[in-house]
Protein backbone atom coordinates (compact mmCIF):
# COMPACT_ATOMS: atom_id res chain seq x y z
CA UNK A 1 0.00 0.00 0.00
CA UNK A 2 1.48 3.35 -0.99
CA UNK A 3 0.38 6.58 0.67
CA UNK A 4 -0.91 9.17 -1.78
CA UNK A 5 -2.09 11.89 0.59
CA UNK A 6 -2.17 12.82 4.28
CA UNK A 7 -4.56 15.44 5.64
CA UNK A 8 -3.51 17.26 8.80
CA UNK A 9 -6.20 19.03 10.78
CA UNK A 10 -5.81 20.38 14.30
CA UNK A 11 -8.69 20.87 16.73
CA UNK A 12 -8.57 23.46 19.47
CA UNK A 13 -11.45 23.51 21.92
CA UNK A 14 -13.22 20.36 20.73
CA UNK A 15 -16.83 20.61 19.60
CA UNK A 16 -17.06 24.23 20.68
CA UNK A 17 -13.72 25.31 19.30
CA UNK A 18 -12.00 25.53 15.95
CA UNK A 19 -10.45 23.23 13.35
CA UNK A 20 -7.70 24.22 10.98
CA UNK A 21 -5.86 22.26 8.30
CA UNK A 22 -2.11 22.52 7.92
CA UNK A 23 -2.55 24.21 4.52
CA UNK A 24 -5.18 26.67 5.85
CA UNK A 25 -7.86 25.57 3.35
CA UNK A 26 -10.03 24.39 6.24
CA UNK A 27 -10.31 26.93 9.03
CA UNK A 28 -13.61 27.05 10.83
CA UNK A 29 -15.48 27.42 14.07
CA UNK A 30 -17.33 24.39 15.44
CA UNK A 31 -20.41 24.07 17.59
CA UNK A 32 -22.50 21.36 19.18
CA UNK A 33 -24.95 19.69 16.77
CA UNK A 34 -28.34 21.32 17.05
CA UNK A 35 -31.16 22.75 15.01
CA UNK A 36 -30.37 26.27 16.20
CA UNK A 37 -29.42 29.13 13.93
CA UNK A 38 -25.75 28.95 15.03
CA UNK A 39 -23.64 29.60 11.96
CA UNK A 40 -20.89 27.13 12.93
CA UNK A 41 -20.69 23.61 11.55
CA UNK A 42 -20.16 20.45 13.61
CA UNK A 43 -18.08 17.28 13.28
CA UNK A 44 -21.07 15.25 12.03
CA UNK A 45 -21.59 17.65 9.10
CA UNK A 46 -17.89 17.50 8.25
CA UNK A 47 -17.96 13.68 8.33
CA UNK A 48 -21.13 13.65 6.19
CA UNK A 49 -19.48 15.96 3.63
CA UNK A 50 -16.39 13.78 3.41
CA UNK A 51 -18.34 10.53 3.21
CA UNK A 52 -20.78 11.85 0.57
CA UNK A 53 -17.96 13.16 -1.63
CA UNK A 54 -15.84 10.02 -1.28
CA UNK A 55 -18.78 7.66 -1.91
CA UNK A 56 -19.88 9.73 -4.90
CA UNK A 57 -16.39 9.47 -6.41
CA UNK A 58 -16.43 5.70 -5.86
CA UNK A 59 -19.86 5.48 -7.50
CA UNK A 60 -18.65 7.48 -10.52
CA UNK A 61 -15.54 5.30 -10.84
CA UNK A 62 -17.59 2.08 -10.76
CA UNK A 63 -20.05 3.51 -13.30
CA UNK A 64 -17.24 4.68 -15.60
CA UNK A 65 -15.76 1.17 -15.58
CA UNK A 66 -19.17 -0.08 -16.80
CA UNK A 67 -19.55 2.75 -19.38
CA UNK A 68 -22.58 4.12 -17.50
CA UNK A 69 -23.38 7.84 -17.44
CA UNK A 70 -23.60 9.42 -13.97
CA UNK A 71 -24.32 12.97 -15.10
CA UNK A 72 -26.65 14.61 -12.58
CA UNK A 73 -25.98 11.94 -9.95
CA UNK A 74 -26.03 12.83 -6.27
CA UNK A 75 -25.07 11.26 -2.97
CA UNK A 76 -26.52 12.73 0.20
CA UNK A 77 -25.08 11.44 3.48
CA UNK A 78 -27.14 11.61 6.66
CA UNK A 79 -24.88 11.20 9.69
CA UNK A 80 -26.71 10.74 12.97
CA UNK A 81 -25.23 11.00 16.45
CA UNK A 82 -26.76 8.56 18.96
CA UNK A 83 -26.51 8.54 22.74
CA UNK A 84 -25.59 5.15 24.19
CA UNK A 85 -25.95 4.25 27.81
CA UNK A 86 -24.29 4.86 30.13
CA UNK A 87 -22.00 7.57 28.76
CA UNK A 88 -21.13 6.75 25.16
CA UNK A 89 -22.05 7.95 21.71
CA UNK A 90 -22.25 6.27 18.28
CA UNK A 91 -22.71 7.35 14.70
CA UNK A 92 -24.91 5.92 11.99
CA UNK A 93 -25.03 6.81 8.31
CA UNK A 94 -27.63 6.69 5.57
CA UNK A 95 -26.29 7.24 2.05
CA UNK A 96 -28.99 8.36 -0.39
CA UNK A 97 -27.91 7.71 -3.97
CA UNK A 98 -29.58 9.09 -7.09
CA UNK A 99 -28.48 8.54 -10.70
CA UNK A 100 -30.93 10.00 -13.23
CA UNK A 101 -31.34 7.98 -16.41
CA UNK A 102 -30.53 4.61 -14.84
CA UNK A 103 -33.09 2.10 -13.65
CA UNK A 104 -33.41 1.15 -9.98
CA UNK A 105 -31.51 -2.12 -10.37
CA UNK A 106 -28.56 -0.41 -12.11
CA UNK A 107 -28.37 2.27 -9.42
CA UNK A 108 -28.52 -0.31 -6.63
CA UNK A 109 -25.77 -2.38 -8.26
CA UNK A 110 -23.54 0.69 -8.65
CA UNK A 111 -24.22 1.76 -5.05
CA UNK A 112 -23.46 -1.72 -3.70
CA UNK A 113 -20.20 -1.85 -5.64
CA UNK A 114 -19.23 1.68 -4.60
CA UNK A 115 -19.83 0.66 -0.98
CA UNK A 116 -17.20 -2.07 -1.41
CA UNK A 117 -14.49 0.27 -2.77
CA UNK A 118 -15.15 3.59 -1.02
CA UNK A 119 -12.43 4.25 1.60
CA UNK A 120 -14.98 5.72 4.05
CA UNK A 121 -17.17 2.62 3.69
CA UNK A 122 -14.16 0.40 4.28
CA UNK A 123 -13.09 2.42 7.33
CA UNK A 124 -16.52 2.31 8.95
CA UNK A 125 -17.43 -1.29 8.06
CA UNK A 126 -18.22 -3.33 11.16
CA UNK A 127 -18.32 -0.30 13.46
CA UNK A 128 -20.88 2.19 12.16
CA UNK A 129 -24.29 1.18 10.84
CA UNK A 130 -24.37 2.32 7.20
CA UNK A 131 -27.49 2.01 5.07
CA UNK A 132 -27.27 2.62 1.33
CA UNK A 133 -30.53 3.72 -0.29
CA UNK A 134 -31.15 4.38 -3.95
CA UNK A 135 -33.76 6.77 -5.31
CA UNK A 136 -36.03 3.81 -6.04
CA UNK A 137 -35.77 2.46 -2.48
CA UNK A 138 -36.00 5.71 -0.51
CA UNK A 139 -39.08 5.95 1.68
Amino acid sequence: MSKIYTAQVTSKGGREGFVKSSDGKLNMKLSQPSDSADSATNPEQLFAAGYAACFHSALKMVAKNKDLNTEGSEVMAEVSLHKEDPAGFRLSVVLNVSVPGLDAEQVQTLADQAHQVCPYSKATRGDIDVEVKTAATQR
